[in-house]
């Protein structure tokens, strides 16, 4: 007589039992964030296996299939931590190593170039000694943006909104004999220090800053824009 219920449930899952070098193994690679996703999530499938639970238990709880969890699952019981890592794959080999990566993610997020505000690909490669083409790729891959930044402070002023209104009005729909006047730092004397906290970039995250920044006594200059040829007469600067 057949069991319909054995016949369902499929094979039993095989075991998992991990020695503690192991574990401790396995449970940096699911939680340090420098792990590729793919090894992270191998790692967690063969720790919950280890703590007890099927196939379909453990691929539940962790938002897989059950064909997931069961070939990893028996990698790990015939391979051991080495079955889970990625097997070497066909084309040329790689000419930047493991170190070179870590050293360019290190540079990109806790430094600065000494002439510059941010690294470029060009800057970035001269300083490393690599090409601009392998700096960009690894930005990419791990979604560094030097050049990006995001204001999180908004202005207090109550007229922030009419002000806004009025500055890109000008440009949408100027009005004639218009007289504009700019006003801004000179060119490389500008006024860095922002009045909050720079939040750094991460992953992902581009830097974060304040809008507004210490002025540190710095002037204004006012400048108009080239004589309209509506305005017979008109001065080009104020």
């Amino acid at each position: 007589m057949i069991d319909w219920g054995m016949a369902t449930r499929g094979p039993r899952a095989v075991d998992v039992v991990l020695t503690d070098d192991e574990r401790r193994e396995l449970e940096g690679w699911a939680r340090r964030r420098t792990t590729a996703s793919g090894l992270a999530m191998r790692s967690r499938i063969v720790l919950a296996a280890a703590d007890g639970g099927s196939n379909t238990e453990v691929a539940q709880r962790l938002g897989l299939n059950r064909g997931t969890v069961r070939r990893w699952r028996g990698r790990f019981v015939e391979h051991r931590c080495e079955g889970l890592l990625d097997e070497p794959r066909p084309g040329r080999p790689r000419t930047v190593g493991d170190e070179q990566i870590k050293d360019l993610i290190t540079a990109t997020l806790e430094t600065t170039p000494k002439n510059a505000t941010h690294w470029s690909t060009r800057s970035m490669a001269e300083h490393l000694g690599m090409s601009q083409s392998t700096v960009s790729r690894v930005w990419r891959a791990f979604g560094l943006a030097p050049h990006k930044q995001d204001s999180w402070k908004l202005s207090k002023d109550p007229m922030f909104t009419e002000k806004v209104r009025d500055v890109v009005g000008l440009y949408m729909n100027p009005p004639e004999r218009a007289l504009v006047l700019c006003v801004d730092e000179k060119t490389q004397i500008q006024a860095l220090d922002r009045t909050q906290p720079i939040f750094p970039m991460l992953p992902g995250t581009p830097q974060r800053a304040s809008h507004d920044y210490v002025r540190n006594g710095t002037s204004s200059l006012y400048a108009s824009p080239p004589r309209s040829a509506h305005w017979p007469g008109s001065s080009s600067a104020a």
